[in-house]
């Protein structure tokens, strides 16, 4: 006998977060994207390979109908846009954080521990590593013999 998923599929998902006062609306320039808020966070959701709900932009604030990125500076958090960039707040980050926590329980997606403690960035770009990369030669293989015996 085939057991029951424990996840519903994404219409039902749909339901479930109107059902929890989310608000759940289509998303111009991702089709069969729907962006879901609460809070003043928000996150597009879009149906899986399976037929569950996975995340197309994850969580971050809601600002002019789409949905602002999160930048980890290394001593301060940023709302990122394609037009502009403001240091976040602790309202914001609570938010998101809030937001997040409720979305994933209510669709069953996987809660990872680092991500239950606080809100975790997309981006994390500190001064101290910015070009660092390029500084560095490739590492010496001095098992390798170069040009011969």
């Amino acid at each position: 006998m085939k057991r029951k998923s424990r996840h519903p599929n994404f219409d039902q998902t749909l339901e479930l977060l109107r059902a929890h006062s989310f608000d759940v609306a289509p998303v111009k320039g991702n089709p069969g994207g729907m962006l879901v808020s609460k809070h003043g966070a928000a996150a597009v959701l879009v149906a899986a390979a399976d037929g569950a709900a996975a995340f197309a932009v994850h969580p971050g604030v809601l600002f002019r109908g789409e949905v602002a990125r999160l930048l980890d500076r290394g001593y301060q958090k940023f709302i990122r846009t394609p037009q502009f960039e403001l240091p976040a707040t602790a309202a914001q980050l609570h938010a998101i954080h809030l937001f997040s926590e409720e979305l994933r329980q209510l669709t069953g997606m996987v809660s990872l521990y680092n991500e239950s403690l606080g809100t975790t960035s997309d981006q994390y770009m500190y001064d101290r590593l910015k070009g660092r990369e390029a500084d560095h030669a490739a590492p010496v293989r001095p098992w390798e013999l170069a040009g011969g015996h």
